[in-house]
């Protein structure tokens, strides 16, 4: 058994039957603690307090935590923070003075996990992950020896991460010093736009984040510093921290390339670029937006191969495929993909554009903004500021006779007026909606202001979906779930199933957790879910309906991921509870 459960033992914190409680339910020794804490037994506060205080009078050490998963390392530190009056941190909320980090070694800082973090004329505010450690304060009292060392606690995680910038950003000073002398010795704006060490350095982050699995790239500028952000699996992480005096360079050249108007910074615009990254032509869709401190530079990447994805290898299972895929097959109607933003939607869309195109259907789509440019296809970019909308777009569109018509996404009623005529007069329609779930798109219609009967003539199939984070393949192990997770799925989950989760890697930078995969329910309308609809019924008659018929929803898609080995629960609950 554990440290913490024998000394909680000896003291008369827990009781000896509790512990035997468990062990005949089949709980692991190690595990003990944790489901003691979870049933309630003794509070996860009680636990922290009685940690902290060992800590404080030298019996653990602060690194006891790590054998752990459930105790979270930010609680304890918090507590222990609030004991000794010292601040903790949040590294992620400060707007950091990088120049403080630079007048040491990073190896005496990542030795000692330590951070310099702010100066003031009486202290060097330094954060420690051990704020106990002698060793670790004296050493930084020696490093900065003209002012005392102001403590502060922050995690071991964010300290980590924060010294990984930093020792990028060594990695570019070359770079930035090249491009600190360029600027210096340029007296004309047309020089500046020339600059190739700009150019050199915007190449390095667009390989950073594209070699980093990125799918956007945010350069923002702060009070003192201009950071770069990548959203990776759908979680921004930051890449690269530049001093200020980058930014503005940095901005007009990326403006330059997407041929936007490098004097106006009142106003948000838009525009794309093309670019070589390795061997590869990726395009890029770039954003900017005036902020306090200059312009939000957001840039989307869009890598052509996406866009010939097939929707199995999306990740759909053979199941919900061979419904979309007769969805598809239907000569008219309309077909719906739902779900939240950044539920990959629109890579559904050209998924189903890719079934689809054939030299003898004609097809169209209305987009906006048109992100893969496909043959066979002719693609309509939406332009409200020439008074061309989804609706004027779908009007034209029906009167160049077109089979099969894609809607990038159902905006207002307009739109799915036209799309349900369409629909009805013989093509066939895809498109998007925003709803959580596949049957609430019924009544979402209904309140859009469309007659049931019309409803129910035009629909196909919907297919709700949401992206869930792929277990990474290098840290996965098996885990035991907690009882309560357990009684909480019921007879969702057979006895003895085995589940798994990233325990974090440098492949997956420390996230558990590579790539992301669909899970979805697909909603085939059947003869009888048709009159219904038509009758106006009851969304929950409709899912009864559907499930008597073979309906599968997304949190028992997501479940059946999970027990594959695919994803985790805890992901599965996040997303789709």
């Amino acid at each position: 058994m554990d440290r913490i459960t024998e000394d909680l033992l000896e003291n008369g914190s827990i009781m000896q039957r509790q512990v035997d409680r468990l062990l005949t339910q089949g709980i692991k020794p190690n595990l003990i603690l944790r489901d003691i804490t979870l049933s309630g037994f003794m509070t996860m506060d009680r636990l922290v307090r009685y940690i902290v205080q060992q800590i404080r009078a030298g019996i653990y050490e602060l690194s006891i935590i790590e054998n752990y998963d459930f105790i979270k390392e930010q609680i304890v530190l918090e507590k222990l923070a609030k004991e000794e009056n010292l601040p903790f941190i949040d590294l992620d909320s400060i707007d950091m003075d990088y120049k403080l980090a630079g007048k040491v070694a990073l190896a005496q800082l990542k030795k000692h996990l330590a951070l310099p973090i702010a100066e003031d004329d009486l202290s060097v505010t330094v954060a420690f992950h051990d704020p106990l450690n002698l060793d670790s304060i004296e050493t930084m009292q020696r490093l900065f020896p003209r002012k005392p060392v102001s403590r502060a606690v922050s995690t071991r995680k964010q300290i980590e991460a924060y010294l990984f910038k930093i020792e990028l950003k060594d990695s570019v000073k070359g770079l930035v010093k090249k491009i600190r002398d360029e600027l210096n010795s340029i007296t004309t704006q047309e020089e500046q736009q020339e600059a190739s060490s700009i150019l050199m350095l915007i190449d390095v982050i667009l390989k950073t984040c594209i070699n980093g699995r990125a799918s956007d790239i945010h350069i923002e500028p702060t009070e003192k510093n201009c950071v770069v952000r990548a959203r990776v699996d759908g979680k921004l992480a930051e890449i690269f921290i530049f001093d200020k005096d980058i930014y503005p360079p940095m901005a007009s050249r990326l403006k330059l390339l997407a041929n936007l108007d490098i004097a106006e910074k009142r106003k948000p615009q838009d525009g794309r670029f093309s670019t070589l990254v390795g061997t590869l032509e990726y395009d890029f869709r770039i954003s900017t937006l005036p902020i306090l401190y200059g312009e939000s530079i957001v840039m989307r990447i869009l890598d052509k191969q996406k866009a010939l994805v097939k929707l199995e290898d999306a990740g759909m299972d053979s199941v919900s495929y061979g419904k979309f895929l007769k969805g598809l097959q239907a000569p008219y109607g309309i077909i719906l993909v739902t779900g939240p933003t950044g539920s990959g939607k629109t890579t559904t869309l050209y998924g189903a554009l890719n079934e689809l195109r054939n030299v003898e259907d004609k097809v169209i789509t209305v987009e906006d903004p048109v992100e893969y440019r496909m043959n066979l296809i002719q693609q309509v970019q939406v332009n409200p500021k020439v008074g061309l909308s989804f609706a004027d777009a779908l009007r034209s569109i029906l009167r160049q006779d077109p089979d099969k018509i894609m809607i990038g996404e159902i905006r207002d009623q307009e739109t799915l007026e036209i799309a349900i005529k369409a629909a009805l007069t013989g093509h066939l329609v895809i498109s998007t909606l925003h709803t959580n779930d596949s049957i609430s798109s019924i009544p979402r219609m209904i309140d859009m202001g469309i007659e049931s009967y019309l409803i129910s003539g035009a629909l196909v199939a919907i297919q709700a979906q949401r992206l869930v984070r792929k277990i990474c393949i290098h840290c996965k192990t098996e885990i035991v779930l907690p009882t309560l997770v357990l009684e909480e799925l019921g007879n969702k989950v057979a006895k003895g199933t085995k589940f798994y989760e990233g325990k974090g890697c440098k492949e997956c930078n420390e996230s558990g957790y590579m790539g992301r995969e669909m899970i979805c329910e697909v909603l085939n309308i059947s003869e009888n879910l048709s009159s219904l609809i038509a009758r106006g019924a009851s969304k929950d008659a409709l899912l009864q309906q559907a499930i008597a018929e073979g309906f599968i929803g997304i949190f028992e898609n997501g479940i059946q991921k999970a027990i594959d080995g695919i994803t985790s629960i805890e992901e599965i609950l996040r997303v789709a509870k």
